[in-house]
């Protein structure tokens, strides 16, 4: 990979944000373990843009492909502008040339994604469609769009899900909003006869200079990991960073506590470091709404988690939750109370909830009990 000669990692360069501080120039090493910095990682993109920009330069599906042919420069710079958080990558040292995409129907955005699933080269017009989606995180098929005054997140299903993931994902996002969580908000469109999520972007703010940027890091950048390391990443380390390192600490613990279990309520076992992330303003760390809650398939009842929960303990239970409950300053009876305060509203809500996603029967009662409050996540 070339080197990247500058290294923006959070803490490495704090002290360069104080006032009448300058950003030191020249080759900043990387911290042990890494292979480029955190934040730089974090702009990257993941599976999904990965698999647009192969096909792209390529000309063919990423499946059976080693991803390592192009290097990280390349996904960096072949992706688009607009990317989570406030990076962008660009060849001139002096010139800014925002990489974006023009506007595109939905239906386009579909009919690209498909053709990327299959394998199939993009043509000029569509690859032009969807060279937005390629900035974003991911391994499912996404684009980036504007509508109303509000930029989202397009999130398509797949030619292999078993289930409405779209719909699901809705599903869980506007519960988690229900229960009291601090998430992202969410809509549900359709599009060539297929449906759409759309997940409003909390990185950006429009003002009246136009759209500006909110600067982002994930919680593996905070944890110092890399996607390799990244099975060593736990609620606890992460409970550590907020007391230490974030605004309103206390709160800030109840509410990542509340995530974990609705995470297990709902069936999300995808809560990996990635997925949790904190906004950066040069000063101090504060977390960001949640997102990607998606109830995940499973065949059986038992599950675990993507972070480790307590020591070594990641199984997707409210019992190891209240094992792990006075890292976040909580006690067990507020654990408890926060347990019951979700099951009910989940239980009472949810026929509105899956009525207000359209969803069918079939899938409903997939769901159920199975992704959500199964009997195994609910044992104390």
């Amino acid at each position: 990979m070339k080197r990247i000669n500058f290294d923006l990692h959070l803490f490495q360069l704090r002290r360069n944000y104080r006032k009448n501080d300058a950003l030191t120039s020249g080759v900043l090493p990387l911290l042990n373990g890494l292979s480029m910095p955190g934040c730089i990682r974090d702009s990257s993109p993941d599976a999904w843009g990965r698999r647009v920009i192969i096909n792209r330069k390529l000309g063919r599906k990423s499946d059976g492909i080693d991803t390592a042919q192009l290097d990280e420069l390349t996904y960096l710079l072949e992706s688009g502008s607009d990317r989570i958080g406030a990076l962008d990558f660009q060849l001139s040292p002096t010139e800014y040339v925002p990489r974006s995409a023009t506007n595109a129907t939905m239906t386009e955005l579909l009919e690209s994604a498909e053709r990327v699933e299959k394998g199939v080269p993009l043509t000029p017009e569509l690859d032009r469609a969807l060279f937005h989606g390629t900035s974003i995180g991911g391994a499912r098929p996404k684009a980036v769009i504007e509508d109303g005054g509000a930029k989202y997140i397009a999130k398509f299903s797949t030619n292999t899900d078993l289930y409405n993931v779209v719909k699901a994902e809705f599903i869980a996002m506007r519960l988690a909003k229900l229960v009291g969580l601090n998430v992202a908000s969410v809509k549900l469109t359709k599009a060539a006869n297929k449906d759409v999520l759309l997940v409003e972007r909390f990185d950006r703010v429009m003002s009246k200079q136009g759209w500006t940027r909110k600067a982002m890091v994930s919680a593996l950048t905070l944890f110092a990991l890399d996607d390799m390391m990244a099975r060593y990443a736990s609620y606890k380390t992460l409970a550590e960073i907020i007391r230490h390192r974030f605004t309103e600490p206390k709160k800030t613990l109840r509410e990542l506590f509340c995530r974990l279990t609705f995470n297990i309520l709902c069936g999300n076992t995808d809560d990996h470091a990635r997925n949790h992330a904190a906004f950066w303003d040069g000063e101090s760390l504060s977390i960001t709404p949640a997102y990607d809650i998606c109830p995940q398939g499973r065949t059986g009842n038992e599950a675990s988690q993507a972070m480790l929960i307590v020591d070594n303990n990641r199984m997707s239970q409210l019992a190891t939750c209240l094992e792990a409950a006075h890292n976040f300053l909580l006690s067990r009876e507020e654990a408890k109370e926060i347990f019951d305060h979700q099951i009910q509203v989940i239980t009472d809500h949810w026929d509105a909830v899956c009525a207000e996603a359209k969803l069918g029967e079939i899938d409903k009662r997939l769901l159920w009990n199975r992704q959500f409050l199964n009997p195994y996540s609910i044992e104390l």
